[in-house]
């Protein structure tokens, strides 16, 4: 190395002295020597910045006097993972040896004035690979197999999380589905019989005044069966033996079969008193079939009608949380997000589990890649289920804190237990027994909210109120910037 004028050479450590640190004890005199000539001693000062979590990998540490700090930035905020005056100690540049993306894995402060012998990341990552080749073979295997586990393992967390939303989705579907077809089949039975009926109508020979006002009362009828209240059991049974006495009384057949039909169709007596005034007695009950068989027939449409558009919702709602029409990076509304999510869920939901929505709709969109974040909410979401057991209420939030919006998972469960709550964001960390948990959902969801959108995400847990609450920005500088 070559030096300016003016400018001192770099202090450097004798091989001597290099060999009294643990780390190169056991270093030969040529390896001891090539690390005296490629590193360097630099100083730094009470309080100041060694490295900083994040910045690309130069340099390897190795402390020679002083105490420093480890700290590593979780939720936000830096937690200290280590502190210590033990010569020899080092950090920095450790994985270099790698040729992965180099960046400092934590933050190193001096906590006191500290003397450092310092080796470029290049210098250090030719030593391992150079002198100690059966153990960089070792330490290669064991971090790309752990980095290859997490990758198999994380797209098996997603085919199970996937497999279980097919299962809730098609559940869901086959219900307003079957109720389509059986409407179907009895909207057939229905209108045959509204044939016959009026055959039977043709017969009594009613003159065109007559005819005009059954279809008026046909049209009110067809009217009134959207318009119908929604009846209390005891209030539709009272409603049902008033309409059955008086078509008893009228000598209709069977009509208590016809007062339930009418009474959805939020007919009443006075509506079967202007029937009566407009035909004989003779024809009453063949035009009251008959109009009744329309009200049925309107049922029976209206009913189809909602199943087709619940299918059509659960439809809607999975190209929402699949985002497969939309592109990656987009502008959302995380309402309609979380909505998708818990239609898409809703299979999963115990009968115990009660939901509640306390959404700030004046929140603006913003920019997001949807898709992940629906994986988010599904995390959390079904960690919550199964937190309560069963149980409980389950509570989705919305909000503003300065410039990011944030959404809370709640649930009532039994908490999560102080001693392992730091640990819950780790790779392969689960509470749940063997075979049931990989231990990744969780991990999943903070590199989505912390790495691809530069968020963060923290959990707040005492027993029956455990709250994740995930922190998005507003701008989208904030996420262009990553």
């Amino acid at each position: 190395m070559t030096t300016g004028e003016g400018v001192a050479p770099p202090q450097r450590l004798t091989p001597a002295e290099i060999r009294t640190l643990f780390l190169f004890e056991s270093l030969d005199d040529e390896q001891v020597t090539w690390l005296a000539e490629q590193g360097r001693v630099e100083q730094r000062s009470e309080g100041e910045l060694v490295y900083a979590e994040g910045d690309s990998a130069e340099c390897f540490f190795v402390l020679l006097d002083g105490t420093v700090r480890l700290c590593r930035t979780v939720h936000g905020d830096q937690v200290e993972i280590s502190r210590t005056s033990q010569r020899g100690v080092y950090g920095g540049a450790t994985q270099a040896y790698l040729g992965d993306d180099r960046q400092y894995r934590n933050s190193m402060w001096a906590l006191t004035d500290s003397e450092f012998f310092v080796l470029p990341a290049e210098q250090f990552a030719h030593a391992v690979r150079s002198w100690f080749p059966m153990a960089m073979h070792l330490l290669e295997g064991m971090f790309i197999g752990m980095r290859d586990t997490q990758t198999v393992v994380g797209e098996r967390e997603r085919l199970l999380a996937l497999g279980s939303l097919s299962a809730g989705l098609t559940h869901e579907l086959n219900n307003p589905a079957s109720a389509a077809v059986r409407a179907t089949a009895g909207l057939r039975e229905r209108i045959a019989g509204m044939r016959h009926k009026l055959a039977t109508i043709a017969d009594a020979r009613l003159d065109g005044r007559q005819l005009h006002s059954l279809v008026r009362l046909q049209e009110e009828a067809v009217e009134r069966v959207g318009k119908a209240p929604t009846l209390t059991a005891m209030e539709t049974s009272d409603a049902e033996d008033e309409l059955t006495d008086w078509l008893d009384d009228q000598g209709v057949t069977d009509g208590w079969d016809l007062a339930s039909i009418l009474v959805n169709g939020g007919l009443d007596v006075d509506w079967l008193d202007r029937v009566r005034a407009t035909v004989s007695p003779q024809d009453l009950e063949p035009v009251v079939r008959w109009l009744t068989y329309g009200v049925e027939t309107e049922l029976l449409l209206r009913e189809i009608d909602d199943a087709a558009t619940r299918i059509s919702t659960l439809v809607g709602a999975a190209k929402q949380y699949s985002q497969l029409d939309r592109a990656p990076y987009q502008v959302v509304d995380v309402h309609e997000l979380l909505g998708a999510t818990l239609v898409m869920l809703k299979g999963k939901f115990p009968a115990g589990v009660r939901v509640v929505k306390e959404f700030d709709r004046s929140l603006p969109s913003i920019p997001a890649y949807a898709a992940e974040l629906n994986q988010v909410w599904s995390n959390l979401i079904d960690n919550a289920l199964g937190a309560m057991g069963g149980e409980g209420t389950l509570t989705v939030r919305t909000g503003r804190l300065d410039d990011q919006l944030f959404v809370e998972i709640a649930d009532t469960g039994p908490g999560i237990p102080e001693t392992i709550r730091a640990r819950i964001f780790e790779p392969f960390f689960t509470t749940k027994p063997v075979g049931e948990g990989t231990g990744l959902g969780l991990d999943i969801s903070y590199r989505i909210v912390v790495n691809k959108h530069h968020g963060d995400i923290r959990v707040t847990s005492v027993p029956g109120d455990t709250v994740f609450r995930v922190l998005l920005p507003i701008s989208p500088a904030a996420l262009a910037a990553g």
